[in-house]
């Protein structure tokens, strides 16, 4: 595990979307970091096909909502 330097600012918003979204800290940043390396790999992909498809590869069952 290594140490990654932020800006203070960008520390403030971790924390923010970190409570909102109840994950540690750690946790959103890894997450936003994850998420950026995933995009920057397949430029052409949404964020929403991005998700699908690291859900489908957990092995997670998405259900649609029937009356949307």
């Amino acid at each position: 595990m290594g140490i990654v330097k932020i800006s203070d600012e960008l520390h403030e918003e971790i924390r923010k979307s970190s409570s909102v979204m109840v994950r540690s800290i750690n946790a959103q940043a890894e997450f936003w970091i994850k998420v950026g390396m995933l995009a920057e790999a397949n430029p052409s992909k949404s964020f929403s096909q991005i998700m699908s498809e690291q859900l489908k590869h957990a092995d997670v069952e998405i259900k649609a909502v029937a009356g949307g």
